[in-house]
């Protein structure tokens, strides 16, 4: 199990790192490539969710953005906007903001308080937001 790096409010995991248990951040969380959380993780703040990284429940967090390739095996909540990069795959979406989903991610149902916006093809289980954005073939 790695230590998490802290500069002001902004923490930093070791790339390649791994954590066995569940992880609580208390301000924005930077995870780079390769990172894996074996349980559920919270970050107060904004979770950037590097390059092939995984976590194996559920994410809690202020706001997301979720990398390509990525994978997240529970629901993630965010109390507001959340980005899917390409390739990413998530059980399921429950935002208080926007939702940006990129072309060839897997995700299950999507719930946004605000609009949701798909790049390209997708597959994904029921949409539900205030307003839907469509680009793309």
């Amino acid at each position: 199990m790695a230590n998490v790096i802290c500069k002001g409010t902004t923490f930093y995991a070791p790339r390649g790192a791994y954590y066995e248990g569940n992880v609580r951040i208390d301000g924005d969380f930077v995870v780079p490539a390769r990172t894996h959380f074996w349980g559920r993780l919270v970050v107060t703040g904004k979770l950037e969710l590097g390059l092939k990284s995984s976590v194996a429940l559920g994410v809690e967090c202020g706001s997301a953005v979720i990398g390509s390739h990525a994978r997240i095996k529970g629901p993630l909540v965010a109390a507001g906007d959340v980005s899917l990069l390409d390739h990413c795959v998530v059980y399921s979406v429950n935002a208080g903001g926007r939702v940006m989903i990129r072309p060839n991610v897997r995700v299950g149902d999507v719930t946004s308080a605000d609009t949701i916006v798909v790049h390209g093809k997708i597959k994904s289980g029921k949409l539900t937001g205030k307003n839907m954005k469509v680009f793309g073939d």
